[in-house]
């Protein structure tokens, strides 16, 4: 696997666990909320995936 798709699989493997756990924690859940959470999540993972992005690009040396 390159480093994109682990990239692209680790920001919905955030998103998802954020959702999980928000969902989670701020129980009793009504429908509204849980759908702002969602939301809120996919952008969550949208950021991970962009600031991660970032990070192996500036930050990440070649081993080589």
């Amino acid at each position: 696997m390159d480093s994109q798709r682990n990239l692209v699989l680790g920001s919905f493997a955030f998103a998802a666990l954020w959702v999980a756990g928000m969902i989670w924690w701020s129980s009793p859940m009504s429908i509204a909320r849980a759908v702002a959470i969602t939301i809120v999540g996919v952008f969550a993972g949208l950021l991970w995936y962009v600031a991660m992005r970032l990070w192996m690009k500036w930050f990440v040396r070649p081993l080589w």
